[in-house]
Formats: C-alpha cells, structure tokens, sequence
C-alpha cells in the first residue's frame, strides 16, 4: 500500500481589498501628477500648480495610511464594535 501524499499547501493569498487599495493608491498617485500639468497647460502659476501637486500628495499619504491601516487590522480581526456608540439593528 503506497503511502498517502501530502496535500499540497497553497501559498497564501493577497489578503482581502489588498488589490483594490492599491489601485486606489495608484488612481490617486496619477492624479498627484495629472492635476498640476493640466493646471500649467491651463496657464495656472506654476507656484499654484505645484501647491495643488503638493496638496494632493499629502492627502493621499493620509488616505494610504489610514487605508493600510484599516486593511491590517481587518486582517487581524481587531476591530471591535461591542462598544460602539452607535445602534445596531
């Protein structure tokens, strides 16, 4: 009797959303970038289209931040809604 094989152990997968926020980083990134060329082809001061570059740059870091943040506790199963404050249904 030959011995059993070994089940083969799949690798373990892009966690759930990981796909999605990084296209969302991607659009928001080419946005940083899109935003103060048009304004300049529009004949926005180039200080102005580069504040509105810079502006967006930081929002978008937060938003990463804040985004990379909430995948890796959902993946952790940390989010804990027993104390909300709000009403459940």
């Amino acid at each position: 009797m030959p011995a059993p094989r070994p089940v083969p152990r799949s690798a373990p997968g892009p966690r759930p959303g990981t796909d999605a926020a990084r296209e969302v980083i991607r659009w928001a990134v080419f946005s940083c970038v899109l935003v103060p060329v048009v304004l300049l082809w529009c004949g926005t001061a180039p200080t102005a289209a580069v504040g509105a570059g810079l502006g967006l740059a930081a929002v978008t870091g937060v938003c990463r931040s804040l985004l990379v943040r909430s995948l890796r506790e959902a993946g952790r199963g940390v989010a804990d809604h027993t104390r909300a404050s709000t009403p459940v249904d």
